[in-house]
């Protein structure tokens, strides 16, 4: 059932409105003008409005106005006499959901009504998901509570609502992509595109057409027109990921593109205006590349509208416990296994280590210890960082030196295989089995490359008997 305010001078027509929703099973309240209904607004809440759009001192497009002006976002269905097309049409483009004539029949009525709480409730239900999933987005990627991490989340809370330009600066691995995407995500853009484009790992003849999009015929092989990252982009967010990496020319376009909003295709000459919201990422110190000719001045000032600094991860390592835990349950999940958590011991070897690699390496090195696990809490040799020997441990070493000798295996069932070589056999064949035989991401766990693991297992290749 909906609350349903319908409008009109007429009374006769009010009480065969009100008639006829009643019967569809909602609530009618009448009003028999436009401040007659804005006072009902005030006083109630109503799913839905259906006013007639010629009465006294103000029309149903009035009433439209009204309400906008005033913040309501009720849905309302116009009634009118008059039965034109360029009627309707101006009905429809001033915000009404439906356009009815009258004599209005109830069939046409309640089809009418429906219709609207239907697309009133597919809505509300969208937004719902739009909130639960850019909650989950929120929560899946950034984690930490480091006073480091606060001051970058505040910053990004403060400017995501603005189309402001954003750089973003911090080594590799801080999380520059993510703290993008959660400025996207923030913003009234959050429903429109965010298109991502690698100015590091693009061909440089393709940039450009990667940007700005090309014509049929501009170069060989451009077989038909193609949208750019800009185009694409329009009315949503363009990351640039690694910007200083581009060629000083396509800074020069860039910086028309941020200045005018317009650019063209390559091999085009129609102007093409876009709305989009640009951020941009590096790795460097660009007001140093710019000082040193190595990035165009100006663009550098267009770009730093509002920057954000990154810090790496050993500046935030108080958050090195909660993205250790995130790890290890993606990765748990991912592989298939059980992992009975890592111990205070790890988590503490974990949070002194350098991390050159940044939250990156950190992911890398929780996954490969899971796949490595043999069950239990992982512990600091699981990360690669064996404990030191306790003074009983050094005592029976020091007692049975065959114990520890190259080669040696004790033969009891909780032995451990301490021979080298043979623990690189057994490490690379878990990594295989970890992912399915990929040799490609067997060596990446492994953090070695592919044509050193490909050596590795030929030499363990048994010679062939003749």
């Amino acid at each position: 059932m909906a609350t349903i305010l319908c409008v009109d001078d007429e009374p006769s027509v009010g009480v065969v409105l009100e008639a006829a929703l009643t019967k569809l099973g909602h609530s009618p309240v009448l009003a028999t003008s436009v401040d007659e209904a804005l006072r009902a607004v005030a006083r109630h809440q109503f799913d839905l409005i259906v006013s007639d759009y010629r009465m006294p001192n103000a029309t149903g497009l009035d009433l439209l106005t009204a309400l906008e002006k005033e913040g309501y976002q009720i849905p309302v269905i116009i009634m009118t006499g008059y039965s034109s097309v360029e009627h309707a049409v101006m009905t429809l483009r001033s915000g009404a959901i439906d356009y009815l004539t009258k004599p209005v029949r109830q069939e046409t009525l309640r089809i009418a009504v429906s219709q609207a709480l239907e697309v009133i409730r597919l809505k509300k239900e969208n937004e719902s998901y739009r909130q639960e999933l850019s909650s989950l987005r929120g929560k899946r990627q950034i984690l930490g509570d480091s006073p480091a991490l606060r001051r970058v989340l505040e910053v990004v809370s403060t400017v995501a609502p603005t189309k402001a330009t954003v750089l973003l600066e911090g080594q590799s691995g801080t999380g520059k992509e993510l703290i993008a995407r959660a400025i996207h995500e923030q913003s009234p853009r959050r429903d429109r595109p965010f298109i991502t484009i690698n100015c590091a790992a693009m061909p440089e003849g393709l940039v450009e057409s990667a940007l700005f999009g090309h014509e049929k015929g501009a170069f060989t092989g451009a077989s038909s027109r193609t949208m750019g990252a800009f185009e694409r982009a329009h009315g949503g967010t363009l990351l640039l990921d690694e910007i200083s990496e581009m060629r000083l020319d396509l800074q020069a376009k860039l910086l028309r593109v941020i200045q005018e909003q317009e650019f063209e295709r390559v091999g085009g000459q129609q102007p093409i205006r876009v709305d989009v919201r640009l951020i941009a990422t590096t790795n460097r110190d660009l007001k140093a590349e710019a000082d040193a000719g190595k990035f165009r001045s100006d663009l550098y000032y267009r770009l730093n509208v509002v920057p954000i600094h990154l810090p790496p991860l050993g500046e935030r390592r108080e958050d090195i416990p909660a993205l250790v835990h995130h790890f290890l349950g993606k990765a748990a999940q991912q592989l298939g296994v059980e992992v009975g958590g890592v111990t205070p011991e790890a988590i503490a070897m974990l949070q002194q280590r350098p991390w050159p690699g940044n939250i990156r390496e950190l992911a890398n090195v929780v996954e490969r210890a899971v796949i490595l696990s043999r069950g239990g809490a992982l512990r600091p040799e699981a990360f690669g960082e064996a404990p030191a020997p306790t003074a009983s441990s050094a005592v029976t070493a020091s007692a049975n030196p065959a114990a520890v000798g190259p080669g040696a295996a004790a033969s009891g069932p909780g032995a451990e295989v301490l021979d080298l070589n043979e623990l690189e056999r057994i490490t690379i064949q878990r990594a295989l089995a970890a992912t399915g035989g990929n040799r490609t991401r067997a060596a990446k766990l492994l953090g070695i490359s592919e044509r050193t693991l490909r050596n590795k297992l030929n030499v363990r290749k048994p010679a062939a008997t003749g």
